[in-house]
């Protein structure tokens, strides 16, 4: 803020007045946004999109996408409930459901149309109420397994790819509406309060909790698996870790990753290749990750040299990040879908083989599919948010309404 003259009386009696003194420089105002924080965003985003195609285990290990997400999104909660509460999360809420409803209208008529109903769970009643959880989704929305594909389009059950990503929907809206108490929990007792999460986690995993059904279980398990990240994310936007002396997270953290580690090498990792399986093992694999991460961060205001160029692309995802993670499932199964017809080819099957075993292509092709779907569906986060729709929103044009934003 520009400093305030003394008055007169301030500053004593004065034979003569003072010279005339240059105008104060105004303040500069932090960024609106942590460039750092971008570059993560983007980078889990596309790490989702190719673990998704590939299946490759080693991925989550090298870069755990879903827990950085969630730190990143902890991290600006904590720095909006500077305003109230009420007014936070119902923004949040706002921002969220818009392109939901869209996934849900195009998702919902498909599966309709191809004889999914009330019949087909066998109760009704429930199977409406349920359908609401397609408007908010406070739970997992019902859909339509093992609907067969639509030929030469997309594949067999194309209903349980295109409802997979919505548990991030539904974990991220549970870690909104709690925040606020986190945020309180957090201000009190940090410790305890970062790691209640891990142990809850090792509460489930070792038998010490067990609750019926299916749909509160499946909360608390993600609630135990990527609470911990959310909650560091909080902590670092309150200035907690920076507390800490310098020595503590870098020894400590990877000692956390590697418990995970070791965890998940001795339960069945070498047989099923997914550390997702495993919640106490992603829980502590990716809180020590996300630590060193959040412990490292440069807090960038402008891009480093060798990023300026990836400026518009990293901006894009972040504009986009909702739609691109909810659609990207559908994009590898349609683009996958129509890869798998060129094996009908016989020149290309004959001398082409390797190239249609790549997964390469078919990872390129649904980021230009994903592109697609930022065209025709990205509008609806523009709405949500009260912004100017885009359909291509990378910050090419940077104007008033940018600085205003």
């Amino acid at each position: 803020m520009p400093s305030v003259p003394p008055t007169r009386e301030e500053s004593g009696p004065e034979l003569e007045p003072d010279p005339p003194q240059p105008a104060p420089t105004p303040a500069r105002r932090a960024p609106a946004r942590d460039l750092y924080f971008d570059f993560l965003r983007g980078l889990a985003l596309f790490r989702v999109v190719l673990y998704h195609l590939t299946g490759w285990a080693w991925l989550p290990l090298v870069f755990p996408s879903m827990g950085v997400m969630f730190a990143l999104a902890g991290n600006l909660m904590a720095r909006s409930l500077k305003r109230p509460a009420t007014q936070v999360i119902r923004g949040r809420i706002r921002r969220l459901v818009p392109p939901i409803w869209l996934l849900g209208a195009v998702g919902v008529t498909g599966m309709v149309l191809q004889g999914w109903g009330p019949n087909a769970d066998g109760h009704p009643g429930w199977w409406w109420l349920h359908l609401t959880f397609w408007i908010v989704p406070f739970s997992d929305p019902p859909f339509a397994e093992g609907l067969p594909g639509v030929q030469g389009f997309i594949g067999d059950n194309w209903a349980s790819d295109l409802a997979g990503p919505l548990w991030y929907v539904r974990a991220y809206l549970w870690y909104v509406l709690l925040s606020p108490i986190l945020l309180k929990a957090l201000r009190a007792l940090p410790l305890l309060t970062i790691v209640a999460p891990i142990a809850l986690s090792a509460a489930f995993e070792l038998g010490y909790v067990s609750l019926p059904g299916e749909r509160i279980p499946s909360a608390l398990t993600d609630f135990s698996t990527f609470g911990a990240c959310w909650i560091l994310g909080m902590a670092h936007q309150e200035g907690i870790l920076k507390r800490l002396p310098g020595y503590v997270v870098p020894s400590v953290a990877p000692v956390i990753a590697l418990l995970g580690l070791w965890y998940a090498l001795n339960h069945n990792f070498t047989n099923d290749h997914d550390l997702d399986s495993m919640p106490l093992a992603q829980a502590l694999w990716s809180f020590g990750t996300v630590l060193l991460l959040v412990h490292f961060s440069p807090s960038w205001s402008e891009w480093p040299r060798r990023l300026r160029r990836w400026d518009k692309l990293i901006t894009l995802l972040n504009s986009r990040a909702v739609t691109i993670y909810l659609w990207h499932n559908v994009c590898i199964l349609i683009v996958a879908t129509q890869w798998d017809r060129l094996w009908g080819i016989d020149v290309m099957w004959q001398h082409f083989s390797w190239l249609l075993e790549s997964p390469w292509p078919v990872f390129a092709l649904t980021w230009v599919l994903i592109g697609g779907c930022i065209v025709c569906f990205g509008w609806a986060e523009d709405l949500a948010a009260k912004r100017r729709p885009q359909l291509w929103p990378n910050g090419a044009k940077r104007g008033g309404s940018r600085r205003r934003a």
